[in-house]
């Protein structure tokens, strides 16, 4: 739907550069921009694009305003800006309240007013939907189970027994949540399978990536924070706790009974091992393994970047050699002390 500049002003608090009558219908990029398309400039590597850009208007600071002739929505945060005009250009698609004729849907099940529930999914005893809920093709909700308000299950994903998932979530297709964790305890005879007692509880405006496994906890609950985002394909262990607004990159793995604090960001294919804390407002970089609690906010980042095979071998010889060159250094001290 097209948008008014002056509208979109108003609502966003911007400071408006230009004609408050011109629309705007869609988002697109500074270098793709056409007439009706609105663009934005976050990233200073794209300043010199926005004297050509075509696009009816830019997001952009002030400072950045003088090279762009055209309409523009000043503002502090471009990008932030950016993602709340394009909810408004682009929202999500509207289904109507129905129940898909293949879905299997149990009588004990309560659902709530406006609700979709899609073709080849499967609605468990006692689960309870709130209003306004999707629920996509091939989607499992197994016994038990509470959604809230607004809260879209893409499709195929799973949500397995008594875990209980706020308003306004999106879980993403293949996603499962509640599986058993990873308890096994060791006999004479062979692994013994921990019995998972918990659930997962997740709270308001939660987006959880494709193929994202989220463990139920083996006793007490894992719990996964309001406005918490995961990327695809993470793995979170039971009985880990993560705090509000806190983003896991794709690939991230948590193992059991770790706890993260609020507003941390893990890049992708960070690791924590079980059993640690991270405190609020701590940053891990890409790749980087967790072995020990983190106890001041900051950024914290232990990886080793690709180098030519040759030049790797040899960091490994030396590393190799550490243990022999440190007991060395040792002995040449200690000879040292001896004779001062």
């Amino acid at each position: 739907m097209a948008v008014s500049l002056g509208e979109l002003a108003a609502q966003f608090g911007c400071e408006l550069k230009g004609d408050p009558a011109a629309t705007v219908d869609r988002v697109a990029t500074l270098s793709d921009a056409t007439a009706g398309s609105i663009s934005f400039l976050a990233n200073q590597v794209y300043r010199s694009v926005l004297a050509t850009t075509r696009a009816t208007a830019v997001i952009v600071r002030r400072d950045d305003a003088t090279e762009f002739a055209g309409n523009a929505l000043l503002t502090d945060d471009p990008y932030l800006c950016y993602a709340r005009i394009a909810a408004v250009l682009h929202p999500l698609p509207a289904y109507p309240e129905a129940v898909h004729a293949s879905a299997i849907v149990d009588d004990s099940a309560v659902i709530g007013a406006g609700t979709h529930i899609g073709p080849n999914t499967c609605i468990a005893a006692n689960c309870v939907l709130g209003e306004r809920v999707y629920v996509g093709a091939g989607c499992v909700v197994e016994a038990g189970v509470h959604l809230g308000d607004d809260t879209r299950l893409l499709p195929n994903s799973t949500i397995m027994h008594g875990v209980q998932i706020g308003a306004r979530c999106i879980v993403h297709p293949g996603a499962v949540i509640g599986a058993d964790g990873f308890g096994n305890a060791m006999s004479r005879d062979g692994w013994v399978k921990v019995p998972q007692v918990g659930s997962v509880v997740i709270g308001d405006d939660v987006e959880i990536g494709a193929n994202t496994t989220i463990d139920r906890g083996s006793i007490e609950n894992t719990v996964i924070a309001d406005g918490v985002r995961l990327d695809n394909q993470i793995q979170i262990g039971h009985n880990v706790r993560i705090g509000e607004h806190t983003a896991l990159a794709a690939m991230v793995g948590i193992a059991g009974s770790s706890v993260i604090g609020k507003r941390c960001m893990l890049a992708g294919m960070a690791g924590l091992v079980g059993h640690i804390t991270l405190c609020d407002d701590v940053v891990i970089g890409g790749a980087t393994m967790v072995t020990k609690d983190i106890t001041s906010p900051g950024v914290y980042v232990a990886s080793f970047p690709a180098e030519p095979d040759g030049d790797w071998k040899r960091q490994v010889a030396r590393f190799r050699r550490l243990g022999e060159l440190t007991k060395r250094v040792r002995q040449l001290e200690k000879g040292k002390s001896d004779n001062e």
